[in-house]
This record gives C-alpha cells, structure tokens and sequence, in this order.
C-alpha cells in the first residue's frame, strides 16, 4: 500500500467501522495495569490487574517483552518484545485472549517499544535492520480486525531506536535513538567508541523535522515522557565510565533546544548510569523517573525541576500516572502507590504480586 493511500485513512470513525466487531472500553472500569511479569521458574506473562490486586488475565508467552501499547479505544494492547526479540504479543486485555503473535520480518527484530496512532488503525514499532546492524527503522503495521500487518517502514534517522512516542498533536513522532549497533540475536554493544545517540522529532510520512545530540557522546538516549504541552523528557544510560560526570535526564520544553534536566549531584550519583522509566503527570505537573541500578524512584516538578521525592525503590521497574499520583512496580518487592496531591508525598503498598516485574507498566 502507498504510504500517502494510508495516512489518510485515520480517524476514530473509519478505524471503528473497518474493525467492527470489538466493543469499546468501558471509561468508568477502574484502571487497568498493563505489564510484562515472569514467574519464579522463569516462565514470561503478559498480564493485566485492576489495581485493588485482582487479576484480569496472566497469559504465557514464548519471550520475554518489554513495554506494553494499549489500544485508544479497543480492548487490546500489544506486549512488545525486548531486543533482541523476533516477536509480540497482541491480546485482548478483556481475558487475555492470545490474538497474534507478530513475528519481524527477516533481517528485523523488535527494540521493545510501539505506539498505536490516536486513529487506531496504524501502529508504528522501533525495530533494528540486521542487513546494516543498528540502522534504525520504524515498522508500520495496519490493524485489519485481529491482526497486524506489516505494510512499510521508516527511516528512524538513527542508530539503535528504543522508544517512541507522539507529541500531542497526535501526528508527530519523537523517537529516542540509543545510538548503539547490536548484532542479530544479541545484545552485545559493537560501537561504543563511535555511538551516535539522538533525540527525533518525525512527521508520520517519515520525514524528519529536527535531531538534536547531547554534548556525551555515550549517553544514551532510551525512555521517553511527553507531557500535554509538548514538553519531552527523556532518561539515559551512560556506557562509559561509572565515575563520570555526565546529566542522566535531559529535556524539550516547546521551542527550546535539548538539554539536561537540572539534576542535583546527589541524585545523579545515585542512579548508577542508568535510567529505566519516565512517567509525566500532566495535572500534577511532575515528572517521575525510576532507577533500578541504584534502587531509587525520583520526582520533580515538571515547571520548576524542583525535587518533589528522592526515594529508596529496590529495583523499581515501571511507572504510571493515575489520578493521585503514580503507580511504580518492582522486580523484587511490591507494587506501589505514590501519593502526589499534598506537599508531602505518601506511598502505600499495592496487593498486587510482588517482585518480577519488567521494566514498564501502561494504566488503560
């Protein structure tokens, strides 16, 4: 199919009408959490929980995966699979029906993040080129009722795409490129004295609008939060020297440049090099971020980068924003709620399982 043929066939109405048969989610439900879990055996789920601890569904899959993508208005998400992974997980978060198994297409494989368009129909996935290791290409996939199809792919205008997202206007792509080459079933860095990391803005036709590098050449730009004004913040992971001095979490605010989030020494130190997940809560204003490496989840204040939380987690994974504040899983202990709406923030343990969690959550 023509790519100018399929861009205009969006919409909520068209997507609804060409994949008749669903029902539409119920807004009231309570909200759904969304991730990836193992088992103590080792075994991968793709799971849903309402956040009072009941289980809606625990699905086993054959790999391990990394985020989640909910539909916008139909009850199913896709599990995306962790680099090197060759294969995701469409399910219908109503029971966890297994839909699909995606599987890339030859000389493919998934970088662990996806994003459905607003019009439901088209969803884009970060994908490595094997044929060229660490050339960066979007896949585009169609929805046609239960299944997606791979019908072209974009250029990501990088090395190594990890996660995407669109700015609010629904047709802009940010696209956090890593900067690293990994062979074909690996994940093995083969270019860290030559790593070219980049923050992406793209126009859904693929055509670039604007890359922007920070000053560290390994710093690597992974996870990304978009904020309802278009903000963009994204959390990094440094390859280099564990002594190094360097900004782990930069940010776009609306016609300025790319550049570090005001970071206090303390807090640099304590995520070890590495950042994991972001989360922006747009009534809040705050930004919270997870660093399982040092064992901390962090908020701020999204205007004024003031530090809200500076918090022992033990490997804190994802985060998600939910009306009082944000839910943060673990891989060793117990799920959690952060209260953000008074000036002192409180948390209290969520019964939900504890430990094993993956690197990211979605609330649908």
């Amino acid at each position: 199919m023509k790519r100018r043929t399929f861009l205009g066939l969006t919409g909520a109405a068209l997507a609804a009408s060409a994949l008749g048969g669903w029902t539409l989610l119920h807004n009231g439900a309570q909200a759904l959490l969304l991730s990836a879990r193992d088992n103590a055996a080792g075994e991968h789920f793709a799971v849903g929980y309402r956040l009072d601890g009941s289980q809606v569904f625990a699905t086993r899959v054959s790999e391990r995966c990394h985020d989640v993508i909910a539909h916008p208005f139909l009850p199913l998400a896709l599990f995306v699979g962790r680099r090197p992974s060759t294969q995701s997980y469409l399910i219908d978060s109503r029971d966890g029906r297994l839909l699909q198994t995606l599987h890339a297409p030859a000389q493919r494989h998934f970088y662990g993040h996806a994003v459905f368009h607003k019009g439901g129909e088209w969803l884009y996935a970060t994908e490595n080129d094997t044929s060229d290791p660490g050339r960066g290409v979007l896949g585009v996939y169609r929805l046609q009722g239960q299944r997606l199809q791979r019908v072209d792919e974009l250029s990501s205008h990088g090395l190594g795409p990890h996660q995407l997202l669109w700015l609010p206007d629904g047709e802009t792509l940010v696209v956090a490129n890593g900067g690293i080459r990994t062979e074909a079933d690996s994940r093995v860095e083969t270019n860290l004295d030559a790593m070219e990391s980049s923050l992406v803005l793209l126009k859904r036709d693929g055509s670039l609008l604007s890359k922007e590098q920070l000053p560290e050449r390994m710093n690597s730009v992974r996870h990304l939060a978009v904020a309802s004004d278009g903000t963009i913040v994204s959390g990094q992971q440094y390859m280099g020297e564990a002594s190094d001095p360097v900004p782990l979490l930069a940010i776009k605010r609306p016609g300025q440049p790319f550049q570090p989030f005001p970071l206090g020494e303390a807090q640099r130190q304590a995520m070890n090099q590495y950042t994991a997940s972001l989360a922006i809560h747009n009534e809040l204003r705050l930004l919270a971020l997870t660093a399982p490496r040092g064992n901390r989840l962090f908020i701020w204040d999204l205007d004024s980068a003031a530090l809200r939380l500076d918090a022992p987690l033990a490997d804190c994974a994802g985060v998600g924003a939910v009306a009082e504040g944000f839910v943060v899983s673990s891989g060793v202990g117990r799920c959690r709620l952060f209260d953000c709406r008074r000036a002192a923030i409180s948390s209290r343990a969520l019964q939900l399982p504890a430990g094993l969690w993956d690197n990211h959550l979605r609330l649908a």
